[in-house]
């Protein structure tokens, strides 16, 4: 039985020619395609049109649940559960639970953004199948590479692989699951 494919992977020699090979995949109107490079290369996500991150929203209610659950916690023990006059303040003394709820703020903040970051980069991924391709190991070394995932709409197999050709690589390799 024949494993089914995860896409198609080019090897290009130069981070010049990814960033413009990868312009002429999203021009070509492929959506679902990842670049991998030895140093991080800002124009090739602009280049394959990634949209910006939703981690910061993430991390903001995060914050604001964060903020909301310290300072009601504050609440309800002062206030509702065990209500103590110390020093004759009244027992909603708002000025006291700044800090407190400010420390809560941060932590929920924190929470979410580790959190969040997990579950936007689908991890934990222990295992990816552009692993099984012998020459993505020179990723990490001097090689660039450019995927396109058999999930993409416009995917065939064969008319993608003559297209990558097209774009000056090297190597057009079938990535399996």
């Amino acid at each position: 039985m024949k494993k089914p494919i995860y896409g198609l992977m080019a090897e290009l020699p130069s981070a010049e020619a990814l960033v413009a090979a990868a312009h002429k995949v999203h021009d070509a109107g492929f959506k679902h395609v990842d670049a991998y490079t030895p140093y991080p290369i800002e124009e090739v996500a602009h280049a394959l049109g990634h949209h910006r991150s939703k981690l910061p929203l993430i991390v903001l209610i995060g914050g604001l649940c964060g903020m909301l659950g310290g300072y009601l916690l504050q609440y309800w023990a002062s206030v509702i559960e065990y209500p103590l006059n110390i020093g004759g303040r009244p027992f909603h003394s708002w000025p006291a639970f700044i800090v407190p709820t400010f420390e809560c703020t941060i932590l929920g903040a924190a929470l979410s953004a580790v959190l969040g970051m997990f579950a936007l980069n689908g991890l934990p991924h222990p295992y990816h199948p552009v692993f099984n391709v012998p020459r993505f190991a020179l990723a990490s070394r001097d090689r660039y590479f450019l995927v396109i995932e058999a999930r993409d709409p416009k995917f065939d197999a064969e008319t993608t692989r003559e297209f990558l050709l097209d774009l000056n690589a090297s190597e057009v390799s079938t990535v399996e699951n």
